[in-house]
């Protein structure tokens, strides 16, 4: 346990982003989770529209270095090459 006080409300702090970073990346593993579903049925209107949702959350993600940037656009990457192939 921590004694002094700086140490204290760090704790508090870390506990909060702790949550608050596990809470963003259970939902941008959702947004991916529709992409990719939408692409295995077929739907290239709607894995389109998910992308654009799902892009947008997760560039908010590692600008707020909840997830890395590199990994961002590795996902980001791999969605837009499963879309592009299911459109040819």
């Amino acid at each position: 346990m921590p004694n002094s006080l700086g140490s204290k409300k760090r704790l508090r702090q870390n506990k909060v982003h702790r949550l608050r970073n596990r809470a963003v990346k259970s939902h941008v593993r959702g947004l991916i989770k529709s992409v990719r579903t939408a692409v295995e049925a077929g739907d290239v209107e709607g894995s389109t529209k998910a992308f654009q949702v799902a892009t947008k959350k997760i560039d908010q993600a590692a600008a707020k270095n909840v997830i890395h940037a590199n990994n961002a656009a590795r996902t980001k990457s791999r969605l837009s090459k499963a879309i592009k192939t299911l459109k040819s």
